[in-house]
Protein backbone atom coordinates (compact mmCIF):
# COMPACT_ATOMS: atom_id res chain seq x y z
CA UNK A 1 0.00 0.00 0.00
CA UNK A 2 1.73 3.16 -1.20
CA UNK A 3 -0.06 5.42 1.28
CA UNK A 4 0.89 3.23 4.24
CA UNK A 5 4.50 3.28 3.10
CA UNK A 6 4.47 7.06 2.96
CA UNK A 7 2.89 7.26 6.41
CA UNK A 8 5.78 5.15 7.73
CA UNK A 9 8.42 7.29 6.03
CA UNK A 10 9.70 8.77 9.28
CA UNK A 11 10.98 5.32 10.25
CA UNK A 12 13.24 5.29 7.20
CA UNK A 13 15.04 8.60 7.68
CA UNK A 14 18.37 6.97 8.62
CA UNK A 15 18.22 3.85 6.42
CA UNK A 16 21.48 3.18 4.58
CA UNK A 17 20.85 -0.32 3.17
CA UNK A 18 17.63 -2.02 2.14
CA UNK A 19 17.36 -5.81 1.82
CA UNK A 20 14.19 -7.02 0.16
CA UNK A 21 13.14 -10.69 0.17
CA UNK A 22 9.34 -10.46 0.24
CA UNK A 23 7.09 -12.63 -1.91
CA UNK A 24 3.33 -12.43 -2.45
CA UNK A 25 2.21 -15.70 -4.09
CA UNK A 26 -0.77 -15.70 -6.43
CA UNK A 27 -2.53 -18.43 -8.45
CA UNK A 28 -0.72 -17.61 -11.70
CA UNK A 29 2.55 -15.95 -12.79
CA UNK A 30 0.61 -13.13 -14.44
CA UNK A 31 -1.26 -12.36 -11.21
CA UNK A 32 2.03 -12.25 -9.27
CA UNK A 33 3.49 -9.35 -11.22
CA UNK A 34 1.41 -6.42 -9.92
CA UNK A 35 1.54 -7.10 -6.15
CA UNK A 36 5.20 -8.10 -6.10
CA UNK A 37 6.26 -5.12 -8.16
CA UNK A 38 4.15 -2.79 -6.03
CA UNK A 39 5.70 -4.05 -2.78
CA UNK A 40 9.19 -3.29 -4.02
CA UNK A 41 8.37 -0.02 -5.77
CA UNK A 42 6.34 1.43 -2.89
CA UNK A 43 9.04 0.64 -0.35
CA UNK A 44 12.01 1.78 -2.42
CA UNK A 45 10.41 5.04 -3.54
CA UNK A 46 9.48 5.83 0.06
CA UNK A 47 12.95 5.07 1.43
CA UNK A 48 14.59 6.95 -1.43
CA UNK A 49 12.57 10.06 -0.60
CA UNK A 50 12.92 9.72 3.17
CA UNK A 51 16.60 8.89 3.60
CA UNK A 52 19.44 10.94 2.12
CA UNK A 53 21.78 8.25 3.51
CA UNK A 54 20.52 5.38 1.33
CA UNK A 55 23.48 3.57 -0.24
CA UNK A 56 22.27 0.23 -1.57
CA UNK A 57 19.14 -1.80 -2.33
CA UNK A 58 19.49 -5.60 -2.56
CA UNK A 59 16.62 -7.73 -3.88
CA UNK A 60 16.45 -11.52 -3.54
CA UNK A 61 15.14 -13.43 -6.55
CA UNK A 62 16.10 -16.99 -7.48
CA UNK A 63 16.80 -19.41 -10.29
CA UNK A 64 13.19 -19.13 -11.41
CA UNK A 65 14.78 -16.29 -13.37
CA UNK A 66 16.08 -19.00 -15.73
CA UNK A 67 12.77 -20.82 -15.98
CA UNK A 68 13.48 -23.77 -13.69
CA UNK A 69 9.79 -23.70 -12.76
CA UNK A 70 8.96 -24.40 -16.42
CA UNK A 71 11.27 -27.34 -17.05
CA UNK A 72 14.84 -28.00 -18.19
CA UNK A 73 16.95 -24.92 -18.84
CA UNK A 74 20.51 -24.17 -19.97
CA UNK A 75 23.08 -25.18 -17.35
CA UNK A 76 25.16 -23.94 -15.75
CA UNK A 77 22.93 -20.88 -15.85
CA UNK A 78 24.67 -17.54 -16.24
CA UNK A 79 23.35 -14.13 -15.29
CA UNK A 80 23.26 -12.90 -18.89
CA UNK A 81 21.36 -15.90 -20.28
CA UNK A 82 18.27 -14.93 -22.31
CA UNK A 83 15.06 -14.56 -20.33
CA UNK A 84 12.25 -17.06 -20.71
CA UNK A 85 8.84 -16.03 -22.02
CA UNK A 86 7.24 -13.71 -19.41
CA UNK A 87 5.41 -13.19 -17.12
CA UNK A 88 7.97 -13.48 -14.33
CA UNK A 89 7.81 -10.79 -11.65
CA UNK A 90 11.58 -11.01 -11.15
CA UNK A 91 11.97 -9.36 -14.56
CA UNK A 92 9.54 -6.56 -13.70
CA UNK A 93 11.24 -5.88 -10.37
CA UNK A 94 14.75 -5.72 -11.79
CA UNK A 95 13.70 -3.62 -14.79
CA UNK A 96 11.88 -1.18 -12.53
CA UNK A 97 14.80 -0.99 -10.09
CA UNK A 98 17.29 -0.34 -12.88
CA UNK A 99 15.22 2.49 -14.34
CA UNK A 100 14.29 4.09 -11.01
CA UNK A 101 17.92 4.11 -9.80
CA UNK A 102 19.31 5.96 -12.83
CA UNK A 103 20.96 9.20 -11.69
CA UNK A 104 20.54 8.43 -7.98
CA UNK A 105 23.25 8.23 -5.36
CA UNK A 106 22.65 4.62 -4.32
CA UNK A 107 23.27 1.32 -6.09
CA UNK A 108 21.39 -1.98 -6.32
CA UNK A 109 22.02 -5.70 -6.61
CA UNK A 110 19.74 -8.65 -7.29
CA UNK A 111 20.40 -12.20 -6.11
CA UNK A 112 19.62 -15.60 -7.58
CA UNK A 113 20.12 -18.30 -4.94
CA UNK A 114 18.92 -21.85 -5.36
CA UNK A 115 17.82 -24.50 -2.87
CA UNK A 116 17.77 -21.98 -0.02
CA UNK A 117 18.26 -23.48 3.43
CA UNK A 118 18.10 -21.63 6.74
CA UNK A 119 16.51 -21.62 10.16
CA UNK A 120 13.36 -19.52 9.97
CA UNK A 121 9.59 -19.50 10.32
CA UNK A 122 7.26 -18.33 7.57
CA UNK A 123 9.67 -18.83 4.66
CA UNK A 124 7.63 -20.79 2.17
CA UNK A 125 10.66 -21.72 0.04
CA UNK A 126 12.94 -22.86 2.86
CA UNK A 127 13.90 -26.44 2.10
CA UNK A 128 15.56 -27.07 5.46
CA UNK A 129 12.25 -26.86 7.30
CA UNK A 130 10.57 -29.25 4.88
CA UNK A 131 13.35 -31.82 5.20
CA UNK A 132 13.52 -31.51 8.98
CA UNK A 133 9.78 -31.81 9.57
CA UNK A 134 9.38 -34.68 7.09
CA UNK A 135 12.27 -36.58 8.70
CA UNK A 136 11.01 -35.90 12.22
CA UNK A 137 7.54 -37.18 11.39
CA UNK A 138 9.04 -40.24 9.67
CA UNK A 139 11.00 -41.00 12.86
CA UNK A 140 7.93 -40.45 15.02
CA UNK A 141 6.04 -43.02 12.94
CA UNK A 142 8.91 -45.53 13.03
CA UNK A 143 9.57 -45.23 9.31
CA UNK A 144 12.84 -45.15 7.40
CA UNK A 145 13.65 -41.96 5.50
CA UNK A 146 12.31 -42.39 1.99
CA UNK A 147 12.89 -39.81 -0.73
CA UNK A 148 9.34 -38.67 -1.57
CA UNK A 149 10.09 -37.35 -5.06
CA UNK A 150 10.71 -39.03 -8.38
CA UNK A 151 13.60 -41.38 -9.23
CA UNK A 152 14.81 -38.86 -11.81
CA UNK A 153 14.87 -36.05 -9.23
CA UNK A 154 16.78 -38.34 -6.84
CA UNK A 155 19.54 -38.71 -9.43
CA UNK A 156 19.58 -35.22 -11.01
CA UNK A 157 22.27 -32.65 -10.23
CA UNK A 158 21.16 -30.12 -7.63
CA UNK A 159 22.60 -27.22 -5.63
CA UNK A 160 21.97 -25.39 -2.38
CA UNK A 161 22.42 -21.93 -0.86
CA UNK A 162 22.96 -21.50 2.85
CA UNK A 163 20.93 -18.51 4.04
CA UNK A 164 23.90 -17.22 6.05
CA UNK A 165 26.09 -17.28 2.95
CA UNK A 166 23.47 -15.32 1.01
CA UNK A 167 23.34 -12.74 3.80
CA UNK A 168 27.13 -12.34 3.88
CA UNK A 169 27.33 -12.06 0.10
CA UNK A 170 24.62 -9.39 -0.03
CA UNK A 171 26.36 -7.40 2.72
CA UNK A 172 29.70 -7.71 0.93
CA UNK A 173 28.37 -6.64 -2.46
CA UNK A 174 26.77 -3.51 -1.00
CA UNK A 175 30.24 -2.05 -0.38
CA UNK A 176 32.04 -3.21 -3.54
CA UNK A 177 32.07 -0.77 -6.49
CA UNK A 178 32.46 -3.65 -8.97
CA UNK A 179 29.15 -5.11 -7.74
CA UNK A 180 27.10 -1.95 -8.25
CA UNK A 181 23.91 -2.45 -10.25
CA UNK A 182 24.53 -6.12 -11.00
CA UNK A 183 22.71 -9.44 -10.66
CA UNK A 184 24.45 -12.45 -9.13
CA UNK A 185 23.93 -16.18 -8.86
CA UNK A 186 24.77 -17.35 -5.36
CA UNK A 187 25.02 -20.97 -4.19
CA UNK A 188 27.29 -22.89 -1.83
CA UNK A 189 29.54 -23.52 -4.82
CA UNK A 190 29.21 -27.26 -5.26
CA UNK A 191 26.82 -29.55 -7.10
CA UNK A 192 25.38 -32.77 -5.71
CA UNK A 193 22.57 -35.27 -6.08
CA UNK A 194 19.90 -36.20 -3.57
CA UNK A 195 20.95 -39.84 -3.88
CA UNK A 196 24.39 -38.89 -2.50
CA UNK A 197 23.00 -36.74 0.31
CA UNK A 198 20.14 -38.97 1.44
CA UNK A 199 22.14 -41.44 3.62
CA UNK A 200 23.73 -38.55 5.52
CA UNK A 201 20.38 -36.85 6.01
CA UNK A 202 18.88 -40.08 7.34
CA UNK A 203 21.79 -40.54 9.72
CA UNK A 204 21.37 -37.00 11.04
CA UNK A 205 17.88 -37.95 12.22
CA UNK A 206 18.83 -41.43 13.41
CA UNK A 207 16.98 -43.08 10.54
CA UNK A 208 17.78 -45.71 7.95
CA UNK A 209 17.77 -44.46 4.34
CA UNK A 210 15.28 -46.22 2.12
CA UNK A 211 14.57 -46.34 -1.63
CA UNK A 212 12.52 -43.73 -3.42
CA UNK A 213 8.80 -43.83 -2.72
CA UNK A 214 7.09 -41.18 -4.83
CA UNK A 215 4.20 -39.49 -3.04
CA UNK A 216 2.66 -36.06 -2.63
CA UNK A 217 3.73 -34.52 0.68
CA UNK A 218 0.88 -32.02 0.34
CA UNK A 219 -1.56 -34.96 0.42
CA UNK A 220 0.18 -37.19 2.91
CA UNK A 221 0.96 -34.43 5.41
CA UNK A 222 -2.58 -33.08 5.31
CA UNK A 223 -3.62 -35.17 8.33
CA UNK A 224 -0.39 -34.83 10.35
CA UNK A 225 -1.17 -31.62 12.26
CA UNK A 226 -2.47 -33.42 15.41
CA UNK A 227 0.61 -35.66 15.40
CA UNK A 228 2.89 -32.65 14.99
CA UNK A 229 1.24 -30.79 17.86
CA UNK A 230 1.70 -33.83 20.14
CA UNK A 231 5.36 -33.89 19.16
CA UNK A 232 5.66 -30.18 19.95
CA UNK A 233 4.14 -30.69 23.40
CA UNK A 234 6.28 -33.71 24.26
CA UNK A 235 9.55 -32.11 23.16
CA UNK A 236 8.79 -28.60 24.40
CA UNK A 237 8.82 -27.05 20.94
CA UNK A 238 7.27 -23.72 20.10
CA UNK A 239 3.75 -24.51 18.88
CA UNK A 240 4.01 -23.50 15.24
CA UNK A 241 1.61 -25.25 12.90
CA UNK A 242 2.94 -27.28 10.01
CA UNK A 243 1.63 -24.68 7.56
CA UNK A 244 3.62 -21.98 9.36
CA UNK A 245 6.79 -24.02 8.94
CA UNK A 246 6.45 -25.71 5.55
CA UNK A 247 4.86 -25.21 2.17
CA UNK A 248 4.39 -28.85 1.17
CA UNK A 249 3.34 -27.93 -2.36
CA UNK A 250 6.72 -26.26 -2.84
CA UNK A 251 8.49 -29.31 -1.42
CA UNK A 252 6.60 -31.55 -3.85
CA UNK A 253 7.75 -29.38 -6.74
CA UNK A 254 11.38 -29.47 -5.56
CA UNK A 255 11.39 -33.26 -5.27
CA UNK A 256 9.72 -33.82 -8.64
CA UNK A 257 12.10 -31.88 -10.92
CA UNK A 258 13.65 -34.38 -13.34
CA UNK A 259 16.48 -32.25 -14.74
CA UNK A 260 19.86 -30.89 -13.65
CA UNK A 261 19.82 -27.50 -11.92
CA UNK A 262 23.16 -25.70 -11.90
CA UNK A 263 24.14 -22.03 -11.59
CA UNK A 264 27.48 -20.62 -12.65
CA UNK A 265 29.37 -18.66 -9.97
CA UNK A 266 31.93 -17.28 -12.43
CA UNK A 267 30.59 -13.74 -12.25
CA UNK A 268 30.57 -13.32 -8.48
CA UNK A 269 34.01 -14.93 -8.27
CA UNK A 270 35.36 -12.48 -10.85
CA UNK A 271 34.04 -9.70 -8.64
CA UNK A 272 36.02 -11.03 -5.72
Amino acid sequence: DAQQCRQAAAQFADVTHLYFAAYAPRPSPAEEVAPNLAMLANLVTTVDAASPRLQHVAVVHGSKWYGNHLGPYRTPAREDDPRHMPPNFYYDQQDWLREFQRGRRWTWSTWRPHGLCGVSVGSAMNQLNALAVYASISRELGLPLRFPGTPAAFRAVYQFTDAGLLARAALWAATQPQCANEAFNLTNGDYDRWENLWPALAAEFGLQPAPVQTLSLARFMADKEPLWQRMCERHGLRPFSLRELVNWEFADWVYSATFDQMSSLAKIRRCG
